[in-house]
């Protein structure tokens, strides 16, 4: 595995390594070892996956608030998206800035998330796939958004938006008495 910090410092593009022969390949996604030379310690506690069947489907801007605030590693394993993450750390030099990547089942990138940053993607191809490993449990009364058009944020979707949820459409914009996570 490849580690390329991001413009957002502690979060990483992660570029695997792929071994093939003509029978296919085989590549490791995580290697505690590997994680713990960026200072990754945490255990992950829950792995999620999502489908997403439509071109332009925006989710996101999700983030959990402290104490349950979580590390995510993110892969896509089928399809293609523009993964993005926002800097919500009040202490941080680069707070409200984001930052965005295409992760593809063919370019094998993950994104590696610290604590303190909201996550969110648009689906490139129809019918995408992304793999989560979390730090934290999901916890409800913890989770928060920001709407993915908040001008404060000015995120720059690379297609049309074709279909948010309810949930997320309802995200609210960045106020001025926003201090961070």
């Amino acid at each position: 595995m490849i580690f390329t910090q991001t413009t957002l410092k502690g979060s990483y593009v992660i570029d695997l390594e792929p071994k093939g022969d003509d029978r296919g390949w085989f590549s490791r996604t995580f290697c505690e070892n590997e994680f713990k030379k960026i200072g990754h310690t945490a255990h992950w506690v829950q792995l999620n996956h999502s489908f997403t069947k439509e071109k332009g489907t925006i989710r996101g801007m999700h983030f959990q608030t402290p104490p349950y605030g979580e590390i995510k590693l993110v892969r896509c394993i089928s399809g293609a998206v523009f993964d993005v993450i926002i800097d919500l750390r009040k202490d941080s030099p680069t707070f409200l800035n984001y930052f965005g990547i295409e992760i593809s089942s063919v370019n094998k990138k993950m994104i590696y998330i610290p604590k303190g940053f909201a996550h969110g993607f648009q689906t490139l191809t129809n019918d995408c796939e992304l793999i989560y490993h979390h730090s934290e449990f999901y916890t409800p009364n913890s989770e928060g958004g920001i709407k993915y058009n908040d001008p404060k944020i000015a995120i720059k979707w690379p297609i049309q938006m074709q279909s948010i949820s309810e949930r997320d459409n309802l995200h609210p914009l960045i106020n001025t008495n926003f201090k961070g996570l």
